[in-house]
């Protein structure tokens, strides 16, 4: 596997077409299930890791973010990635003063809790998709309004590649494998899977109102069980706003604190006719 720490990779003369995954390492299952599906699509699988300064938040976790460079570099390489771009701030924000904003898709929820997150994110996965120049995009549907922001952005400013959604990787409890796990207590951990399952049973309701009529009682239980909750909502994936009826593109979302740990999940119900979702 070869480790790229700067430059254009169009001047590399890759094998096509090229997968891109990005990523801000401390790997799990998750990422290297992103990997092993590029790795069956591509020629040629590029990663990158970088821990995105910009779509933190004052107050959150930058400085403390799990990182470990050296063994996610073997994980990577155990999945057959090709190579990996782990590139610097100071490389990627050199002098930069322009910024890509989201669409409205990125003003509610995650958009609204954490000012500047979405203008981060699609700034960076903007940047990184000109020096990759990828055929194809892979990200997981764990953070399902991402997902629909980046979605919207290569739709808007007409981006050159193909979008895959990967179904989120999940511990065999049901907890949505996430690297901010490990922040997480062991009571905690125990405690954590009761998100996903109030998920799963209310999405097995048959109606839009049966669903709207026991989130109520579903935040009710988690709070008692000691999640602060900031929102569940039944959602129109293209929009990204509550709906009281399913739409063409529908999913139950949430986000909760357990203790100092911010959890999000999502069932998603109903995917976007346009969006590439792998089925697996």
């Amino acid at each position: 596997m070869k480790i790229v720490r700067s430059g254009n990779f169009r001047d590399f003369d890759l094998p096509r077409p090229v997968a891109f995954v990005p990523t801000m390492g401390a790997f799990h299952d998750g990422h290297l299930d992103l990997m092993r599906q590029a790795k069956q699509d591509a020629a040629t699988v590029v990663v990158s890791l970088f821990v995105n300064p910009t779509q933190f938040s004052p107050g959150e976790d930058l400085g403390r973010y799990p990182r470990n460079e050296a063994k996610d570099f073997e994980l990577a390489e155990s999945v057959g990635v090709d190579t990996m771009f782990a590139p610097t701030a100071e490389t990627l924000y050199a002098n930069q003063g322009t910024t890509v904003h989201p669409s409205s898709v990125g003003l509610r929820f995650e958009g609204e809790r954490r000012p500047g997150h979405f203008a981060g994110v699609c700034t960076i996965v903007s940047k990184l998709f000109h020096l990759v120049s990828p055929d194809i995009a892979y990200f997981g549907l764990k953070d399902l309004q991402q997902c629909s922001v980046l979605h919207r952005m290569v739709i808007d400013l007409d981006f050159g590649l193909q979008l895959r959604f990967m179904p989120t990787t999940r511990e065999v409890d049901g907890l949505a494998m996430s690297s901010r796990n490990a922040y997480l207590s062991h009571a905690q951990r125990e405690t954590a899977p009761a998100l996903f399952q109030e998920l799963k049973r209310i999405g097995g309701l048959e109606t839009h109102q049966a669903i709207l009529n026991e989130i109520p009682m579903a935040k009710e239980r988690l709070t008692r069980l000691g999640f602060e909750l900031d929102y569940l909502d039944l959602i129109d994936v293209d929009r990204f706003d509550i709906v009281d009826n399913f739409a063409e593109s529908t999913a139950i979302v949430a986000a909760a604190k357990l203790g100092n740990t911010r959890l999000i999940d999502n069932l998603l119900i109903r995917p976007p006719s346009n969006w590439d979702v792998v089925v697996q």
